[in-house]
């Protein structure tokens, strides 16, 4: 990961370049037995192993590209989670 900004791909004549992608945003794990997992109701707290300002990680497929910070979104849309990137994967390496 590197947190040197990379020249974004503008790339039009690219047909790849339209094609979405879904890029997972992980902000914990937690590891409970299962008889504590077969306990959960609704309203149960099940704690993760990272901090609420901790950063979280982005992932397309299994692969991590990049890290960030959660952040609020204001005026029209508040109240919505986004992600403040921080660093990115250096990808051209991995696609050769």
């Amino acid at each position: 990961m590197t947190d040197e900004p990379d020249e974004p791909c503008n790339d039009q004549s690219n047909p790849f370049s339209a094609v979405p992608i879904e890029i997972v945003v992980s902000v914990g794990k937690a590891r409970p037995l299962v008889r504590e997992l077969m306990r959960l109701t609704e309203n149960a707290v099940l704690g993760l192993d990272r901090r609420v300002e901790d950063p979280v990680d982005l992932f397309v497929g299994d692969k991590l590209v990049a890290r960030g910070e959660l952040e609020e979104v204001e005026g029209d849309q508040g109240g919505q989670l986004a992600v403040r990137l921080t660093e990115i994967a250096n990808l051209r390496d991995e696609l050769g």
